[in-house]
């Protein structure tokens, strides 16, 4: 597993007295540049985040416990145990070997279509696509679903920011 994280840009945040001073676009894409591209297509998740402020540390919300989340986790992990058992060394969805994505991420037709407007809007590879992919089935699998439906492959789209970026 790898774990990343970088500045949005050379400068990163520049501070204006309390405010946090967000870089130009081009300034962030011209940062993203000098890191490989074929690099960036090997992550599976790639996640763009704002700076936590204080009012955002006081924050109470509604969210799931750590303990909910541990039990949709490891549910999620004995589907993907059960789906792959007559594959040798192969556990989860990332493990997908090539070739065989069809066979265990089906795809409808409209779920396809939303791909397909992705690969072209985004300029995704192959590989971005099988990622896209497999991390959509993971997320229909947090959410015990059998099929991998639209918002699933939506929410994994979501998961590519520095695609978006890029482009």
């Amino acid at each position: 597993m790898l774990v990343a994280s970088m500045n949005p840009s050379a400068k990163g945040y520049g501070a204006l007295g309390t405010e946090l001073q967000q870089p130009l676009p081009q300034d962030m894409q011209r940062y993203l540049k000098k890191i490989s591209g074929p690099l960036l297509d090997r992550m599976d998740l790639q996640i763009e985040m704002q700076p936590v402020t204080v009012d955002d540390l006081n924050r109470k919300g509604i969210e799931d416990s750590s303990r909910d989340i541990r039990k949709r986790v490891l549910k999620a992990r004995a589907l993907q145990t059960h789906r792959f058992r007559a594959l040798e060394q192969v556990y989860c969805n990332a493990q997908i070997p090539e070739g065989r994505l069809e066979d265990y991420c089906p795809l409808s037709p409209k779920v396809t279509g939303l791909m397909a407007r992705a690969m072209s809007g985004l300029g995704l590879s192959v590989r971005g696509y099988d990622r896209i992919i497999k991390v959509a089935r993971t997320i229909a699998d947090l959410t015990a679903c059998e099929a991998i439906e639209t918002d699933h492959v939506a929410e994994a789209i979501q998961f590519r920011s520095l695609d978006r970026i890029m482009r």
